[in-house]
């Protein structure tokens, strides 16, 4: 809850424009963090069919991490 918190307040106060698009920007951070991940997972799957070595190696670790667990 404190990054949020600190999140909305650096968005209030290092955005240009209104303040309605102040306020907009610092309610609307997360989405950004939101959207990294899925980006980020995106390219980890094109890879592995790319690359079938890498996604054998990603398939194999997530198996013996799971199995570990």
């Amino acid at each position: 809850m404190l990054v949020y918190a600190a999140g909305v307040a650096i968005g209030l106060w290092r955005t240009d424009g209104s303040i309605a698009a102040r306020v907009a920007v610092a309610l609307l951070w997360p989405l950004g963090l939101a959207a990294a991940a899925i980006t980020v997972t995106a390219l980890v799957l094109a890879a592995m069919v790319l690359f079938p070595m890498i996604g054998a190696a990603i398939l194999v670790i997530a198996g013996v991490s799971w199995w570990l667990m």
